[in-house]
């Protein structure tokens, strides 16, 4: 072997430099790969959104929201400053009672209306059902309208108790003996307009005349959401003439007409406006007879039933908050129908109702209308849904249109 050949030999094997012109299948590989991948995806894209799209094109909305107009809600300071107050509440009865809504009191002995259409008596630690309104099923929301759901309660001056039925209508209950009488059916239109949404009520120290809130000619009780969505101005105040039988109508066009309260010389008659964030003031005797005006606006909530304070002034229940700072997203979607057209082709009102924050609120109004003081839960850690605050005996009792239980809120340890 020569030299030269021992050195081919010997030669080690260099690596391979790869450069760019070896590139080129690579590339075409990946280009390919590329399509491939933006091919299947604009494909699910299309298999995914296609459905939407139909269903916004193609399916009703259930409602036709109005264009509302908010303020922007109070700030939370003073006597709207954020504590937890209501988190000293105790719970009583819990998953014994569904939705009591609404109560009243003779005596220490308590009445209440609850989701299942019974009228139950709390007597210390004691629950009785004093009646039912309607009819058996109950407990789903296909069966309300025949079951009934109490949901104003006031005693009058014999004591029986005035009820206030979403579906059925305005009864007297006899609370001993149970008895019922219907006094203003749903079955008979009022000015040519079904009484779709009966809610609360109050009656004169008299008894003579009771006054009481449609708060949709259109909706039922079943159905708030859509009435709070769709901002619905087919509510009423009305008035029932105990002696003649007569029901007049005295405010329309409220939008959500809800709690009910007489002032202590029974010269007005507060009325909420849930979805308008305020309380009218009817006057139904004095020079202002048959006027009316604003009694408070711009609430830091939309406000439920309305019950006198012992102070002289009025508790007034938020059912849902307007938190500032905060985002609401009644006052938000306000201005934009189209958007709430849309949210309810896709969405069922349960699941809407489940981005409302679980905030709970009740406020002291003084006799004129300005916040006196407040209690909060934030997150609703103890207290949820309120729909009522009724004082009796140094407590708040807290109602509510959903919770299985009822509050009770040592008025003295605050």
């Amino acid at each position: 072997m020569n030299e030269t050949e021992g050195l081919r030999q010997r030669r080690t094997n260099r690596p391979r430099i790869i450069t760019d012109e070896v590139q080129g299948p690579a590339v075409k590989t990946s280009t390919y790969s590329g399509r491939v991948f933006r091919m299947t995806f604009m494909t699910l894209a299309i298999a995914l959104l296609g459905p939407l799209i139909a269903a916004l094109i193609l399916l009703e909305s259930p409602i036709e929201p109005q264009l509302l107009s908010f303020s922007e809600p109070p700030v939370m300071s003073g006597s709207l400053e954020v504590n937890i107050k209501l988190r000293q509440a105790k719970r009583l009865f819990e998953d014994q009672l569904v939705g009591p809504e609404s109560i009243a009191n003779i005596g220490d002995v308590l009445y209440t209306g609850t989701a299942d259409g019974k009228i139950i008596k709390i007597e210390g630690n004691s629950l009785h059902m004093v009646a039912t309104l309607g009819r058996p099923p109950c407990g789903s929301r296909e069966n309300e309208p025949t079951c009934g759901r109490p949901l104003g309660i006031r005693v009058g001056p014999n004591g029986t108790l005035f009820v206030a039925d979403a579906y059925l209508g305005l009864f007297e209950v006899n609370p001993v003996s149970g008895e019922v009488d219907v006094l203003v059916s749903t079955q008979n239109p009022v000015k040519g307009r079904p009484l779709s949404f009966v809610n609360d009520l109050d009656i004169t120290q008299d008894g003579r005349k009771i006054y009481f809130t449609d708060s949709s000619s259109k909706w039922q009780r079943r159905d708030y959401a859509y009435l709070v969505m769709e901002g619905t101005d087919d509510g009423r105040l009305l008035e029932y003439d105990t002696l003649t039988k007569e029901v007049t109508v005295l405010l329309e066009g409220l939008r959500f007409p809800n709690g009910v309260q007489l002032s202590p010389s029974e010269d007005f008659v507060l009325v909420a406006e849930s979805t308008m964030a305020r309380i009218q003031r009817y006057y139904v005797s004095g020079l202002n007879k048959g006027g009316a005006d604003l009694f408070v606006e711009n609430l830091p909530g939309f406000p439920d039933n309305i019950r006198r304070s012992s102070s002289g002034g009025y508790w007034v229940a938020m059912s849902a908050v307007r938190p500032n700072p905060g985002f609401s997203m009644p006052d938000f979607l306000s201005d934009k129908p189209w958007i709430k057209k849309v949210i309810f082709k896709l969405f069922s009102q349960e699941t809407v109702m489940k981005f409302i924050p679980r905030y709970s609120l009740v406020l002291e109004l003084s006799d004129n209308g300005v916040c006196k003081r407040s209690f909060h839960d934030p997150n609703g850690v103890v207290v949820t849904y309120i729909s009522e605050a009724h004082e009796h005996d140094g407590h708040l009792y807290l109602g509510s249109f959903r919770s299985p239980y009822l509050c009770r809120l040592d008025l003295n340890e605050l």
